[in-house]
């Protein structure tokens, strides 16, 4: 049993030790880059800036890789509705998403993965037009790593 747990936790490490590396194309081979990236196009939350309802605000919470791992900053966000939660990269490449089977019972929250950020500086926005509560999201390829956090809606 020992052993099926250490082989799982390697497993585990490579894959998101290899997330985080990309996968390379060569210079020109548009057609590989396009069919590695139409399944993942079709699964992603739509994307782009937003903005905050009267009287709302934008929350900055970056992500980002370093000698302290990978995690989001800060990682529990308090937000009203109309608010713009803006996700931004500050190293890494990293993803935000609201698993539906993490918030069970909960409508409105963006369930379908962002795109993954890979430039410094990029963003993906969310406007909070969700009921109050709490929200529980993640970066996908790190999340075994413990990059999550969660927004309270009040």
């Amino acid at each position: 049993m020992n052993t099926i747990l250490r082989v799982a936790a390697v497993t585990v490490a490579v894959a998101a030790i290899s997330a985080c590396g990309g996968e390379k194309t060569p210079a020109g081979d548009s057609t590989a880059a396009a069919a590695s990236a139409a399944p993942a196009a079709a699964a992603t939350a739509p994307s782009g800036p937003q903005t905050p309802a009267p009287g709302g605000k934008v929350i900055t919470v970056e992500a980002i890789s370093d000698a302290n791992g990978n995690y989001f900053k800060p990682n529990e966000i308090e937000a009203n509705k109309g608010d713009v939660i803006r996700y931004t990269l500050k190293v890494g490449v990293h993803n935000v998403h609201f698993l539906p089977d993490s918030n069970v019972g909960k409508t409105g929250y963006p369930s379908a993965p962002s795109d993954m950020l890979q430039l410094p500086g990029q963003t993906y926005d969310v406007l909070v037009n969700f009921p109050a509560g709490k929200y529980y999201f993640q970066c996908d390829p790190h999340a075994a790593l413990g990059m999550h956090g969660h927004v309270t809606v009040k």
